[in-house]
């Protein structure tokens, strides 16, 4: 699995060498003088190539087409209609053809002028703009002051129509209204093909640094022209390496890193969770999220993400404390940072955000117990990155109004997307057979099918185990562990109960069904509530970590009673002990260790006649050295302290329960 997932982290990442300077505008330049070792052209800054294309755009004049058959028909219209309006309007005869050649004239000298269609975008705010004339493929400047437009053209036919007759002048009149139309049309298509033309042809270098050329002296402060000197010295490099640079050793580079990052956790897991190390599920869980990761770091790199700070890295540290632990958490989004770093510009910037983000999504979600804690952290983490933004800023620029607010934008929306941790934790908790503390209350939630099942079916196991429950997580909280795992434990060791609740003292309100069955057979009808309790649970789909508690409560101690009657009443009879043993195994972890003691402490407790103070400090006493004399308690690393603390919870619990008072000394 390491290789399989160094190879795939690997395979994907960039391949040119990386730039190995790291430089800040403002700040000194605190390595060795830096000689250009080979020429190459200075950049312009994204702000002159951006006043460049501004100025070519203003500079391009508006092209207008000047159409010639706007004119021809027109005209033919015009005159077709002249002796039709002529006629309608009973005008002398005689005067109809000089009015209309001289009308028709007036009409020609203002379509050889040109009609404009004005453009509102090209006025720019002025009444009159440039324009570029198109006419028979040559191309004249003009304006559109020089020109007419429609209501210039009519207000022209009206100034210079020669007659007195107003009948003539306004049937004229009426008649060129419609027939005068813009022929000069601006051709929106030919101007944007030369304005992209010309935008293409802007230069974007200015300048040029000759080999052996100084490009910053050491302890020079980084000003706008070195700045930008270096920033084209990196683009340069990274262009050269990706022809030049032998991809084969760059390759073997990252595996080396890589392996050396993966590495470190495995020798981690060894050293401090042998239980995750020697899980395949959990291995190939954690592997999974360092891939994924870095996978969408190098799908971000590729794509060309405008900022890489828009990608979560903060989901990793809280899926990972959620379902495992903080020192876990942290030492994986370390790794993942340190990886991440080696890809990112200004990666001591990069790995400082995302390492002190990360620290503060471990510390604000200690157990997600709540949903809006997810939220709450989110919060915290976009402090964390405010707080960073600021303090870096001020660092730069020595300014508050200097400071780009803008570019705080992809932390939020990376904060946004931090919240996919929770349908994310779901289904790894599916896929990989891990349990979260969310998962655990959802099991200790009484109303759930399976116990409510239990709850009618047995109601005195249901009760019985509400006590262990109680008791087990009161004494797993004092000693350290894990209270929610104890408590659904808890809730479920007994549940094989169900299949026989009758042959069960807790559940029998009259005679015992065992009176009539053989001794044998009792102790296999008891000790089978364990095989049947995991199979039920199978069924529902619990977590194996809470099956354990169901395997483990009884270890593989003797069903005593039934031995012992075996005993007593068959004494020339040959006996095989492990009829009356249960299978095991004996508890292997501090809470299934406390839960056993809880089980068998609660149960001997039901037990007592008069229950007093003695009754029950001599009872816990016995069951819990009892325990340990048959060796349960060797597997889990519960230490002579922490028994002495269980005992004291359980004696105080107890006597709380049975109501028990505490006799004080007489006073003299």
């Amino acid at each position: 699995m390491m290789v399989v997932c160094v190879l795939v982290i690997t395979l994907y990442l960039p391949k040119q060498p990386r730039f190995r300077y790291e430089f800040e505008k403002g700040k000194t330049w605190l390595n060795k003088d830096l000689v250009s070792p080979f020429s190459f052209a200075i950049l312009k800054t994204p702000q002159q190539i951006e006043a460049d294309k501004k100025a070519v755009v203003e500079n391009i004049l508006p092209i207008y087409q000047y159409q010639d058959e706007v004119f021809k028909d027109q005209s033919e219209a015009y005159l077709n209609e002249f002796d039709v309006k002529w006629k309608s309007n009973t005008l002398n005869e005689a005067d109809k053809e000089i009015n209309r050649e001289r009308s028709h004239q007036l009409l020609k000298t203002v379509y050889n002028r040109g009609i404009i269609d004005v453009n509102p975008k090209h006025q720019k705010g002025n009444k009159y703009y440039n324009f570029s004339l198109l006419k028979n493929n040559v191309s004249t400047k003009s304006n559109s002051q020089d020109v007419f437009t429609v209501e210039t053209a009519l207000a022209f036919l009206r100034d210079n129509l020669k007659t007195n007759d107003e009948a003539i002048r306004k049937t004229i009149i009426d008649l060129s209204e419609s027939h005068v139309k813009p022929n000069l049309i601006f051709d929106e298509a030919l101007t944007a093909k030369i304005q992209a033309n010309e935008l293409k042809s802007i230069s974007t270098t200015k300048g040029m640094v000759q080999k052996g050329e100084l490009i910053v002296a050491n302890e020079t402060v980084i000003d706008e022209e070195v700045y930008q000197k270096l920033v084209s010295f990196r683009e340069t490099y990274d262009m050269q390496t990706k022809s030049v640079g032998d991809d084969k050793l760059v390759f073997l580079g990252q595996v080396l890193l890589v392996g050396f990052i993966v590495t470190l956790l495995m020798v981690f897991l060894y050293l401090f969770r042998k239980d995750i190390y020697a899980d395949n599920r959990q291995l190939s869980l954690l592997l999974l999220v360092i891939t994924s990761m870095l996978l969408v770091l190098t799908w971000a790199i590729k794509f060309n993400l405008s900022n890489l700070y828009l990608i979560p890295f903060c989901i990793v540290p809280i899926i990972i404390r959620i379902l495992f632990d903080t020192r876990l958490a942290l030492n994986l989004h370390l790794l993942v940072i340190l990886i991440a770093g080696f890809f990112v510009p200004n990666s001591f910037e990069f790995v400082f955000y995302q390492t002190t983000a990360g620290m503060v999504a471990i510390y604000s979600i200690k157990n997600l117990v709540k949903r809006e804690q997810l939220l709450i952290s989110a919060s915290f983490i976009l402090s964390a990155y405010f707080i960073s933004f600021v303090g870096i800023a001020l660092l730069r620029e020595g300014s508050f109004g200097h400071i780009e607010w803008i570019n705080f934008l992809p932390f939020v929306f990376s904060v946004l997307l931090s919240l996919l941790a929770y349908p994310l934790i779901y289904a790894f908790e599916r896929v990989f057979g891990i349990t979260s503390d969310v998962a655990l209350i959802e099991l200790t939630n009484t109303n759930n099918k399976l116990l409510r099942e239990l709850a009618f079916k047995a109601p005195g196991t249901f009760q019985h185990s509400l006590q262990v429950a109680n008791l087990a997580e009161a004494a797993i909280f004092k000693i350290g562990g894990n209270a929610l795992l104890v408590r659904a434990g808890a809730l479920y060791h007994d549940v094989g109960k169900m299949e026989n609740p009758q042959y069960f003292i807790e559940n029998q309100t009259g005679t015992s069904p065992h009176d009539k069955l053989p001794y044998e057979q009792s102790a296999q009808i008891i000790i089978r509530h364990v095989h049947k309790g995991i199979e039920i649970t199978r069924k529902y789909k619990l977590p194996e970590s809470v099956i354990d508690f169901i395997r483990t409560h009884h270890g593989n101690t003797r069903v005593d009673y039934f031995y012992q009657s075996f005993l007593k009443n068959s004494p020339e009879k040959f006996i095989d002990e492990n009829i009356f043993r249960y299978p095991g195994p004996i508890p292997f972890s501090k809470e299934t260790g406390v839960l056993m003691l809880a089980d068998s402490v609660e149960a001997a407790s039901r037990s007592l006649k008069n229950p007093d103070a003695d009754s029950i400090n001599n009872l816990v006493e016995r069951i819990i050295d009892y325990k340990l004399e048959q060796n349960q308690l060797d597997n889990c690393d519960l230490t002579l302290k922490d028994l002495e603390t269980i005992k004291l919870i359980f004696k105080t619990m107890l006597m709380s329960i049975y109501h028990v008072r505490v006799d004080y000394p007489k006073t003299v």
